[in-house]
């Protein structure tokens, strides 16, 4: 079957002469052959996310093409009068596939808005909400190494198209000839015809403005901050320096060799903001500079990783505690100020720790546990909309860097997030503090909780099939204990049921359904596992809480090497 492909594809892949020789070169492997052909790139609430190249199971022209023409049929499926809006980063072949893209929905018959440069993926989600479109893409693999590349798919709300959207786009590129059955139109021509239509410079304004308006003490002086900034070669440069310039911060330095767009990563082999390897540079910087914050971007702009300097180094933060940092700062100042809503509301993932549940309650803030995935968070934004209740939504975030303050999006968004880690931390410097102060007072308030995640690359088809045992293993036969601690409880979001395991009873679980084991013990602790959604990974979260740091740091590490072992890495 796979060798029948190769032979079509030489025949009638022939748009892309980076595909022809791809193809040529791989005639005589056929563990190549294999790996490129053996399944079609899965499209779902994810989109699209592949190595570029020659293939079905590649991101390409064809492959984009075909999600294209899907989407585009499913649009005049549910309107007479379409619209989508594009948005794409600085990955290999990003414009070239947002340009296809955008010339398969104008010869469907849609109105077709494009950004002229790379933008955030943020500012594609506020495009579909300001322009009133019935769907929206944006060309990223978001931080992936630079082989990836991706397509992610919204709905006019604004979030990333949910389950049943998806398998109906899916169930039209599975009826769609990627050669054949695409239809297209020349995109100049298509400019000048007004089919396509470029996004001018006032949705970027209002934009930024929408942004500038979620900050919380906009009386305060923040010239005094020093900030490093890189943009990890992508798409967060222009408009994260622009709002941060609106806000009076201007000491803001950004990393030379990261500044330019550049979709092979050149200085960031993993443009990552949550690994310290993403850092080098501006760490670098930061040695004659010695700035008060370290701020990086990743290359579609919305997640966010940030460093502080202790004195004598400068101190990554995790996703987990910046997210509680903010949550904190936002619900502390919002009070402080009297613009904190009635019954304010935040939301994050199953994954994320549970110390912000402490600084929820001491708030009387309802806090909302979704499914990981951002597309969670913006339908209870979106839910509280339809009740002219958004105002209560008052911060969102996710533990892989991703927050959003405000509603003006549906996606994370690193260029509020941004601001507002600039302003929470020259808030916290013009009081004597840096944000490790804070976080030290937030713990012995609170509780010392620890969070980390790990996990494990199996990639092709034989790694897929090693995750898909793993899940079904720890499904089956689940773990008695972690590290030592009897589990009382199990959540089972594939099945719905949540199993009491003390008492012997279960009920059922209100989220969709997702493939995610979760495993509670009686001290406090926890692991869950989920396959990505997006790469071709296995993920493990632990969940560690001590009486203190010292406790909370060992029961961390122990449960990590206990995670570890439990799936047989």
């Amino acid at each position: 079957m796979t060798k029948e492909l190769y032979k079509l594809w030489c025949e009638k892949a022939t748009g892309d002469p980076d595909l022809v020789k791809e193809l040529k070169e791989m005639e005589k492997d056929d563990k190549l052959i294999s790996d490129a052909f053996y399944k079609n790139l899965e499209f779902g609430t994810g989109g699209l996310r592949g190595v570029i190249g020659a293939g079905t199971n590649r991101m390409n022209i064809y492959t984009v093409g075909q999600a294209s023409q899907g989407l585009a049929e499913y649009v005049n499926s549910v309107t007479d009068d379409g619209k989508i809006a594009i948005a794409y980063d600085s990955r290999i072949k990003s414009d070239l596939f947002a340009k296809i893209s955008a010339c398969i929905f104008a010869a469907n018959g849609i109105k077709v808005y494009i950004y002229k440069e790379l933008m955030p993926t943020p500012m594609l989600s506020y495009a579909v909400r300001r322009l009133k479109c019935d769907a929206g893409i944006v060309v990223t693999a978001s931080h992936n190494p630079s082989k990836y590349n991706g397509y992610k798919a919204y709905g006019a709300d604004g979030t990333q198209l949910g389950p049943d959207e998806a398998n109906k786009v899916l169930a039209i590129m599975q009826k769609t000839d990627m050669f054949g059955g695409v239809k297209t139109e020349d995109f100049d021509l298509c400019l000048k015809s007004g089919k396509i239509e470029y996004i001018g410079d006032e949705i970027i304004n209002d934009y930024l403005a929408c942004v500038e308006a979620q900050r919380i003490e906009t009386e305060a002086d923040l010239s005094g901050l020093k900030v490093i900034y890189t943009p990890l070669h992508g798409s967060g440069n222009k408009p994260v320096r622009a709002i941060l310039k609106k806000i009076g911060i201007t000491d803001v330095t950004v990393v030379p060799e990261q500044e330019l767009p550049d979709g092979n990563f050149p200085t960031a082999p993993y443009p990552n903001p949550e690994i310290r390897q993403a850092f080098e540079c501006a760490l670098k910087l930061a040695k004659d500079k010695q700035p008060d914050l370290l701020l990086a971007t990743d290359p579609d702009c919305d997640r966010v990783g940030i460093a502080i300097n202790t004195g004598d180094d400068y101190r990554l933060f995790t996703g987990n505690e910046v997210g509680a940092l903010l949550l904190n700062y936002i619900l502390e100042r919002r009070a402080a100020n009297n613009t904190l809503p009635e019954k304010p509301i935040a939301v994050k993932t199953i994954v994320t720790t549970e110390l912000c549940r402490k600084i929820t309650e001491a708030h009387e803030c309802k806090l909302i546990d979704v499914l990981t995935g951002f597309k969670f968070i913006g339908e209870q934004i979106s839910l509280l909309e339809e009740r002219g209740e958004e105002n209560r939504y008052i911060f969102g975030f996710e533990e892989s860097y991703g927050y959003l303050a405000g509603s003006y999006v549906r996606d994370k968004d690193a260029v509020v997030a941004s601001m507002l880690i600039c302003e929470m931390t020259a808030y916290y410097k013009n009081s004597g503090k840096t944000l490790c102060n804070v976080l030290e007072e937030i713990n012995n308030k609170y509780g010392f909780f620890r969070d980390t995640q790990i996990s494990f690359t199996c990639e092709g088809m034989t790694g897929m099939e090693k995750i898909k045992g793993i899940m079904d293993s720890l499904r089956n036969t689940p773990p008695k204990d972690i590290d030592g601690s009897p589990i009382i409880k199990i959540n089972d979001y594939e099945k719905s049921v949540s199993y009491d395991i003390k008492n012997g009873s279960h009920t059922a679980l209100t989220l969709p359904v997702s493939n995610v084991l979760s495993f509670f013990a009686e001290d406090g602790c926890s692991l869950i596992v989920r396959p990505s959604g997006t790469e071709p990974k296995i993920k493990v979260y632990v969940g560690a809480v001590g009486a203190t740091a010292r406790e909370a740091d060992a029961k961390k590490q122990s449960i990590t090497e206990y995670g570890t072992k439990l799936l047989g890495f």
